[in-house]
């Protein structure tokens, strides 16, 4: 390339068109290196720049990148027809630790023998579920049967959802807003005599 266009990093100095040889030069006089950053544009852009700082700095945003991204997992938890209380308790606890997590999960029934003539058994239970989290996620997927199984999945309110735009009440006695319109002078008004008693008045 004969030409490039040449940016000083430090200051975004514009230096404008110069031979890449000139380049090059300017580069080495200030102890740095000369790197093509546009090579698509004629002429081809190139800054000015400290290459190691510049590729350390590069690695450092993508580490901060990948720590701020949560990849976000579907965690199953599986009920029987006969769950009792404590392993309900249990299981729905574990669920509830995965949706704080910020994870999804997904619900399971497993129907054994006979039992899977009772579907209704297998949705109370995925409704009670239901319930019991829905201060920290809603029904993405509602109940459906997939061979022996029942399941659903919930997944985590959204930031801005109807539980996060519930306005905490205020405390103190409530105040009484007057409507808005033109002023309405209070002043006593006489009373009007009675028709009659202006008819008497008259004669």
């Amino acid at each position: 390339m004969p030409q490039v266009r040449v940016i000083i990093a430090e200051g975004n100095e514009q230096l404008g068109i110069l031979p890449t040889d000139e380049a090059l030069r300017r580069a080495q006089d200030m102890g740095l290196d000369l790197v093509e950053v546009q090579p698509n544009q004629r002429p081809p852009v190139c800054k000015i720049m400290d290459y190691g700082q510049f590729k350390y700095e590069q690695k450092k945003r993508s580490r901060e990148n990948k720590k701020k991204q949560h990849t976000i997992e579907l965690k199953e938890v599986k009920f029987r027809p006969k769950t009792d209380k404590h392993d309900f308790e249990v299981k729905v606890n574990r669920l509830r630790r995965f949706l704080e997590a910020g994870n999804k999960g997904k619900v399971t029934i497993m129907f054994r023998g006979r039992e899977i003539v009772h579907p209704e058994i297998g949705r109370d239970i995925l409704e009670r579920v239901a319930e019991t989290v829905s201060d920290l996620a809603a029904m993405e997927s509602p109940p459906r049967m997939e061979g022996r199984q029942m399941f659903m999945i919930v997944g985590p309110h959204k930031k801005g959802g109807p539980k996060a735009q519930q306005a905490p009440k205020a405390d103190g006695p409530k105040v009484e807003q007057r409507p808005s319109g033109p002023e309405i002078s209070r002043t006593p008004q006489r009373p009007k005599a009675p028709a009659a008693d202006k008819a008497e008045a008259g004669s």
